[in-house]
């Protein structure tokens, strides 16, 4: 009696793993939005509270050594307010970056930040662009790169950690901008 033997097929990767969606008062824009896009979408207050954080240590420091001075000689107050300043500097730039994410997720007000959002992917629409950019990367990568970054701006007090992959995992429901650019077409006569 002879046995046969079969090879499995090999079955490709799963490249999309549908997200967990939070619970927020406000809608979801994108749970993985790509890092020109956080900023770009970014408020003048994102940049004034950065900004703000940003000049709090250097500032703190100066009042201390002027209410308290440490007389550490020659050269020693300015190595620790350039120490102060690049650490405040990254500081304030995570939390201009954290304002601006937060609304994405949807856990701020993000009225401004949904019209932008309907614009923009409207147009890319109108033109046949892909709707989250084109990728050099494989579907598979993609998948992978969107599951390292997704939510990752709600651990960034301990990792920061910025998605610059263009992909289309993005945890919302796209047909809303396809069905927007067919009223606008239909409304412009096209």
């Amino acid at each position: 009696m002879a046995t046969e033997t079969t090879t499995p097929t090999p079955q490709p990767a799963q490249t999309y793993i549908p997200s967990k969606v939070a619970r927020t008062e406000y809608p979801l824009i994108d749970n993985d939005p790509h890092f020109k896009r956080v900023v770009g979408y970014a408020r003048t207050s994102d940049y004034a509270h950065g900004l703000g954080a940003a000049a709090a240590g250097p500032g703190l420091l100066y009042l201390m050594e002027r209410l308290a001075p440490s007389h550490v000689g020659r050269g020693g107050f300015a190595k620790a307010m350039r120490l102060t300043g690049v650490i405040g500097a990254l500081g304030g730039f995570l939390y201009f970056y954290e304002r601006s994410i937060l609304r994405f997720y949807g856990m701020s007000e993000n009225k401004r930040e949904i019209d932008l959002d309907m614009r923009e992917m409207v147009d890319r629409v109108k033109l046949g662009l892909p709707l989250y950019g084109e990728s050099k990367l494989t579907p598979h990568m993609q998948g992978v790169a969107a599951r390292q970054s997704r939510y990752s701006a709600l651990f960034t007090s301990v990792l920061p950690w910025f998605n610059f992959v263009n992909h289309n995992q993005h945890g919302v429901d796209t047909a809303k901008y396809y069905r927007q650019a067919e009223l606008e077409l239909e409304a412009e006569g096209k």
